[in-house]
């Protein structure tokens, strides 16, 4: 399954709608406290492509696991449940040329919304696998994003 996505953005679901937004899709489970509906303007909550509340609440208290919490999650992408929120996101993605995923989390740059947004750019179907090809692509796609 092949996204035509011109720009995949990734934001906190707090920050204001902007025209060029295409899409907007919140990825978490729990819905954002204070906000409403009406001022969120999303087009889809996949609710099904948070992590689990155990994964959640492990990386909270180990926020420097960023890879091994990644790996986890895209464990987690391959049960039933999650495969049909993907499939929903990538026919998402292929209706304009822009999607947002949204996100409440105050980390934006740790967050599961940062491993969609690679899954989206970087794979042509959903996961089936975390095995070392695809823990050593993660790697090297931190590594390109680290300043020299």
């Amino acid at each position: 399954m092949t996204t035509k996505i011109k720009r995949i953005a990734v934001k906190r679901v707090y920050e204001k709608p902007a025209r060029g937004d295409g899409n907007r899709v919140l990825v978490d489970r729990l819905w954002p406290r204070g906000l409403s509906k009406e001022r969120a303007e999303l087009d889809a909550w996949l609710r099904d492509l948070a992590p689990s509340d155990e994964l959640r609440h492990w990386f909270h208290t180990r926020g420097h696991a960023w890879l091994t919490f990644r790996k986890r999650y895209l464990k987690e992408l391959v049960n039933p449940e999650a495969g049909e929120a993907l499939n929903q996101l990538y026919r998402l993605a292929n209706q304009k040329k822009a999607l947002t995923l949204l996100f409440a989390s105050k980390d934006v740059e740790h967050n599961n919304a940062v491993v969609l947004k690679d899954l989206l750019e970087g794979m042509r179907k959903p996961p089936n696998g975390t095995g070392r090809g695809a823990i050593r692509a993660m790697q090297e796609r931190e590594a390109k994003r680290m300043p020299r």
